[in-house]
Order: C-alpha cells, then structure tokens, then sequence
C-alpha cells in the first residue's frame, strides 16, 4: 500500500467522524422541544408547573437542560413565607445540566476551561456593575452580592431558575464544566460551597489546624457537609452535637469520631460537660454553629476552650436575636468569632477539588440526598423538605 492510498485512507476515516460529529450535534440541536416546563412558585405553599416557549439563545447565551436540583432552606422560606417579596418565581438554585445549545460566542467556563455541546455545567452568581465579584477576589465579596438564578423575579424568558427542564444562562453568568463529576456531586456542588466558605474563614483566625478538636453543632445538610470538609483536610477529632439519632448516624459516616444528642442531656450545663467528656475532658479548640437556632447559638460559647474560635453561619436569614453574656462567652475566653455567609466564586471552584477528595478517601456523600423527586412532584418535595423527613432533598428529571 503506497502513500497516497493511505492517505486517502485517512481522509475517508476523519470525513466520517466528522459527519458522525455533525449529526450527533444535530441531533442534540433537534431534540430540544418548542417548550419548556418550568415549576413556578405562584403563591405561599404552591408550584403550578406552566409551559413557556423555548427563547431564543443569544450569541452569549446557553441553554442548558436540568439534570438535577437540590432544595435548599432558602428555596423552603421562599415557599413558605416569601421574604424576598419573589412570587411568582422560578426557584431552584442548587442545580446542574447538560448544554444543549450556545451562543456562537461562548467558548469557554468561568475558569478557562473548554465548552461545547453535551458538556455538564452548574452556575454560581450573575455579575453585576461590581469590580470587587472577580475568579480572583478570596474573601472581599461573597455571592450576596450578585444576583443568582433561582432566585430571580420573573420575566418574559421565564427559565430563570433550576426547577425546570431547561434555563437559559445569560451572558454574564458564571458557568463552570463540571463533566468530570457524576450527578449526585454535581447537585450537592451549592451547599458544598458554603461549607467550603466557611471552612476557608475559619483558616483565617489561625486557630482550625491539623489536630484541632473540631465540635460541629447541628447535623442538617449543612453541618454534615461541614464535617465531611473537615475530615477532607485530615481533621479526625471531630464531635457532632444534635437531637436526633439518625443525623447523628451520619455524622459518623461523614467523618465525626464522636456525637452528642443534647436531648439526652437537662441542660446547658450537662451538654456542656457530654461535649468535653467527647473529647477526653478538654473543651473543643473550634467549633462550628450550622443551626438556624438563636438558643443553639447561646450555647455553643460553652464548648470552646479559652483562646479557642467559632465560626457561625447557621443563619442564612434573620432567625431571631440570641441571648449571650459578653464577659463569660466572649471577653474572658478570648473566642475569636468570624461569621461566614454563601460564598465567594473562587469557593466554588475549590468545592470541585473537596468533591474528588471527599470520594477519593470514601466519603459517601451522595447518601446525603435521601429523597428524589420528579418536577411534577416539586410540591411534595418542598413538603418533606418542611417536614425534616430526611437530609437533602432533590428535583431529578430523567
């Protein structure tokens, strides 16, 4: 066989693969519907789930098809009450997809990395007129100050948030391939970040090291992803402190060495001594506050060693005023406190490396999401979210 037949050769096989390229993204092209469903929060306690027509995808634009989205406390106040005035609104933050159309612009994710059809992505803030929002910005600014789809007032787009089929990721969104992480990662990437956050604020007061004793009041979602952070980093003392067995059961899968149920305990001051027994009769070095409690928030202070740290972020909305003694819990013990909210967009991208690591040494994380729902189902999801009946709850499309 001389040259030129191989040659030939060649030029045949690559004509195919390319015609084989062409017609798997046409595909892909032809697959999207005229329409989208969207689960839209019409009033205090209730998604109808409408039918939008499919918008047109700008030159800075991707459509995205819903994979999966988590519910979020957020997303269960706005069902709730509406604090931030929303209805009717697209809710779902917590979300992740597949690209299924893009604008001819948009060439690569917020960090560099290629894009290109049937690549998975989530989003993280949509930028507005603030220099201080950069990749590059560590602790300036977190994401309270951008907007952030699920979370936006309606319009005439409509797929603003992650409880949907498909939404649109404007330009000027963050947007991050995610393809080397499976589904279950991908949903659980959001409440990860704020773990990340608040792990990364802790660093700051130079008292959270190696061999800190850690005590992580509260094992919602929040508190065990925070153990499950913790435990990442090689921090093995770890004590998780809550009321109810079955989340302290896995506390101990996510990496805690010891827990506490206060409601076996009369009072502050028998918790206190079941905390200190936990770690050998020393009080803990560091301490994380992941309720929305003011009353879990007045006790903590007793857990922590004099010179130790606390870091709360258990309220992501206003829950109340607590009542704490200035000189005993702060003044005399010298607590270093720093608070953490959200997070910053260079957390997320750090939440992807936590992932692997997190799988990597066998941590099952993907257990967290107790409950799978389908769209049209989304009102009993929020219900069962509610209702505490299981961890981390979650709007799966097939």
């Amino acid at each position: 066989m001389d040259n030129s037949q191989i040659e030939q050769i060649v030029k045949q096989v690559i004509a195919g693969m390319q015609g084989s390229t062409a017609s798997s993204s046409a595909a892909k092209s032809a697959s999207v519907p005229d329409k989208a469903r969207v689960a839209m929060l019409t009033s205090l306690g209730h998604f109808d789930i409408k039918e939008y027509p499919m918008p047109n995808v700008g030159d800075d634009d991707i459509l995205v098809r819903v994979e999966g989205c988590g519910v979020c406390g957020t997303d269960a106040h706005e069902y709730k009450r509406d604090p931030f005035g929303l209805i009717p609104v697209a809710l779902g933050h917590e979300g992740t997809g597949e690209i299924v159309k893009m604008g001819k612009n948009v060439k690569v994710d917020s960090a560099g990395k290629p894009l290109n059809i049937g690549d998975k992505v989530v989003t993280c803030m949509i930028f507005k007129d603030n220099p201080d929002i950069t990749m590059y910005d560590l602790n300036k600014q977190n994401v309270g100050g951008a907007d952030v789809y699920g979370l936006l007032p309606d319009d005439d787009i409509h797929l603003n948030g992650w409880f949907a089929d498909y939404i649109l990721v404007r330009g000027g969104s963050t947007v991050f391939n995610v393809s080397d992480l499976d589904l279950d990662s991908r949903v659980l990437i959001e409440p990860c970040a704020v773990l990340i956050h608040a792990v990364e604020r802790a660093k700051t007061t130079g008292i959270l090291r190696f061999n800190s004793r850690v005590v992580v009041q509260g094992c919602g979602p929040i508190g065990l992803i925070c153990i499950a952070v913790l435990r990442t980093m090689g921090i093995e003392n770890i004590t998780a402190v809550d009321g109810e067995e079955k989340r302290l059961n896995f506390a101990y899968e996510m990496g805690a060495s010891k827990t506490v149920n206060f409601k076996n305990h009369n009072g502050i001051e028998e918790l206190s001594k079941a905390v200190k027994e936990s770690f050998g009769g020393y009080d803990a070095d560091f301490a994380f506050q992941c309720t929305g409690s003011p009353i879990a928030h007045a006790n903590i202070y007793k857990f922590i060693r004099n010179g130790g740290g606390l870091c709360e972020l258990g309220f992501f909305i206003n829950g109340g005023d607590a009542t704490i003694n200035p000189h005993f819990d702060i003044c005399a013990k010298e607590i270093t406190t720093v608070g953490s909210w959200v997070y910053t967009l260079r957390d997320y991208a750090t939440t992807f490396d936590f992932l692997k690591r997190a799988k990597g040494i066998g941590i099952p994380l993907e257990k967290l999401i107790t409950h799978k729902f389908p769209l049209d189902e989304i009102n009993e999801a929020l219900e069962v979210n509610l209702k505490m009946e299981g961890l981390k709850i979650a709007i799966y499309n097939k």
